[in-house]
């Protein structure tokens, strides 16, 4: 269980940050799958992922197979292009 990593051991309500931050990953990928509302899951997986790359992955970007880089990349052109004419907003 992730309450009971290093990081997380002496933070007192540690459960709440963990529980949080999956349920943002699982909000932010569920938007994604719909492609409801991609400016704000883009931003949700952006934060949400930045800040597993710097607190969990202590500020490593590049390498040791840090993945949450790139999906804060992949987030970041969500951001900006949006999602295509195959997702909800594109409906009107």
């Amino acid at each position: 269980e992730y309450t009971q990593w290093e990081m997380f051991k002496n933070i007192q309500y540690n459960f709440v940050i963990v529980y949080f931050g999956k349920g943002l990953e699982f909000i932010g990928g569920l938007l994604f799958l719909l492609g409801y509302k991609m400016k704000w899951a883009s931003l949700i997986t952006a934060i949400n992922m930045l800040a597993i790359m710097l607190i969990v992955g202590h500020g490593k970007f590049w390498y040791e197979d840090q993945h949450p880089f790139l999906f804060v990349l992949i987030a970041l052109i969500y951001f900006f292009n949006g999602a295509g004419i195959w997702s909800i907003d594109s409906i009107k």
